[in-house]
């Protein structure tokens, strides 16, 4: 059996991915995604650009892979960006060139330019000067202590495109230099995959592919597709984000990068990483780490690792999924820490629900009349507004009701909600909601009042019924609402409301969703805060009375 051939993984998470809109990077942000990537087994984490701003430039102050969590050279390449020197000063007079040097750093990646282009224009320097700036930068590292020097030719697929014999003169100058990779990167995702399977082949004819990296973005949804047709050219460095992070469409995806390259035969069979099969399984766990991390909801339809990519709605392919999983799979969920789900919906059989309460722990036989009961029950709610395929919480709540395993753990006897537009004693005009709900805990005879303000309605709702609910008020203080979608679902200022939401308990990590159905907006809210609070006292093994 021939040996595969090794692959190296280059996560930027740290650094191209702070680039998204709305993420900034703490020290600690930091050092826990590091641990991540660490865990998961990329070679390479780039951590940011030390000397370009403070958070950075702390954060390379000590290598967290040698005095974090592990001193161990298995560990990945802590590395540092940064630019090759500005022209008409030696790397030693310039401080920027020099803050990256003296960082605790084990490999450098220098961003060059490789459109003549962007030399002119941005740089305002001529093509000879950019090529020495390449070679004295890329000599000045490899004369540290430093492991590694890496070159990402910036604009290298554009600049191909323009003048591929100055995009394959800054290529195989960085390389002549002493550069372990040099990175051909598609810095505005406008390639191709095809363009890039051609032009990777043709610079292998000044650089070998296995010190060639590639570098793709998202801008048509082909940064994993021209990453793949990297690999398949003769690249054999990929460089990534965990869950795509990246300005603009982001970077190509590791997260589905990864799994493809250890579960595809293609690549499977002809290559190698670190990431071993049961840090595979682990990849579902990191990538909601690091939304988690974001305070961003996982992307459900994520290939792989999100909620839907192993999901089935109708009934036909449920049953088909439970006698032969590989006839709607096309890999094992497992194998990447997810699970399969069959989904509770008007289009779902008897195979949807037996699969559901099984993997729910529900003792019930297919002969069990209450299937029956429970599928018509499911398909009446639906066709007056309810939607159980995205709202599991609902869905288990309802189903154990009617098995009769949900104890009454609070009645609501009564609420109450106003809003309000006034002017504050500054003078300025502000709303403000204010909610009263009334509860009886099963077992106590006083009533509970509580009162709370909110942003909105439904906010102040959520706030006064989590505000007090007696002995049960431990269970659920850690528990909020992170998201709340309302869909209209007939026209008309009397419409039928459905509200979905999602509730996020901080102390677990745990997030379930919750729906709720009314023509009363407020009304369909307080049914979903009603059903996870219910849902997480459920699971919590609360006792009721």
């Amino acid at each position: 059996m021939t040996s595969r051939e090794r692959l190296y993984l280059f996560d930027t998470t740290l650094r191209d991915g702070a680039q998204t809109t709305g993420v900034d990077f703490s020290i600690e942000d930091k050092r826990r995604i590091a641990k991540i990537l660490a865990d998961l087994g990329v070679d390479y984490v780039e951590g940011g650009y030390p000397g370009a701003n403070p958070t950075d430039t702390e954060f390379f102050a000590s290598n967290p892979f040698e005095t974090g969590f592990s001193a161990v050279r298995t560990s990945p390449l802590f590395t540092a960006f940064g630019m090759t020197k500005r022209a008409g000063r030696s790397t030693a007079n310039d401080p920027g060139f020099q803050a990256i040097l003296q960082s605790k750093t084990d490999a450098v990646c220098l961003v060059a330019k490789a459109w003549d282009y962007h030399v002119r224009v941005a740089l305002g320097i001529t093509n000879d000067e950019n090529i020495e700036g390449i070679v004295e930068s890329v000599k000045a590292v490899c004369t540290t202590g430093i492991r590694e020097a890496l070159i990402d030719c910036e604009h290298f697929f554009d600049g191909y495109k323009a003048n591929p014999t100055y995009a394959l003169q800054c290529a195989k100058a960085a390389y002549d230099s002493g550069a372990r990779w040099v990175v051909l990167c598609d810095t505005n995702g406008g390639t191709l995959p095809h363009e890039i399977e051609a032009i990777v082949t043709a610079v292998q004819n000044v650089v070998p592919g296995t010190h060639l990296g590639i570098h793709t973005h998202n801008d048509t949804e082909n940064a994993v597709a021209n990453t793949l047709a990297a690999v398949r050219a003769g690249c054999r460095q990929i460089q990534g984000t965990l869950n795509g992070l990246g300005e603009r469409c982001g970077n190509a995806n590791l997260t589905s990068i990864i799994p493809t390259l250890l579960l595809k035969s293609e690549f499977a069979d002809k290559f190698e990483t670190r990431v071993t099969p049961a840090r595979l399984a682990e990849l579902v766990r990191a990538s909601r780490l690091l939304d988690e991390m974001l305070n961003r909801s996982p992307d459900r339809h994520a290939p792989y690792v999100g909620e839907s990519a192993f999901a089935t709605k109708a009934g036909i392919h449920a049953s088909a999924i439970l006698k032969a999983p590989e006839t709607y799979e096309h890999i094992a969920p497992e194998k990447v820490g997810n699970r399969r789900r069959v989904l509770v919906s008007d289009q779902a059989g008897k195979s949807n629900l037996i699969y559901e309460l099984e993997r729910l722990g529900v003792d019930v036989t297919r002969t069990d009349p209450r299937i029956v009961t429970l599928l018509d029950e499911v398909k009446a709610r639906e066709a007056v507004g309810y939607a159980y395929d995205g709202a599991d919480a609902s869905f288990e709540l309802l189903a154990r009701r009617l098995l009769g395993e949900v104890p009454q753990y609070f009645q609501v006897d009564s609420f109450r909600v106003m809003v309000e537009r006034r002017h504050n004693a500054l003078g300025d005009q502000v709303t403000v909601s204010e909610a009263q709900v009334k509860v009886f805990v099963t077992g106590e005879t006083e009533a509970l009042w509580s009162v709370a303000e909110g942003n909105g309605p439904v906010n102040a709702l959520d706030s006064a019924l989590r505000k007090d609910l007696g002995r049960y008020q431990s269970v659920i203080k850690d528990i909020e609402l992170v998201d709340y979608k309302v869909r209209i679902l007939t026209g008309g200022t009397g419409a039928v409301t459905r509200v979905l939401i999602e509730t996020h308990d901080t102390s677990t990590g745990e997030r379930w969703f919750t729906v709720g159905v009314s023509p009363n907006i407020v009304d369909a809210s307080f049914e979903a805060l009603l059903d996870s609070i219910n849902y997480k006292l459920l699971k919590s093994g609360a006792v009721a009375g």
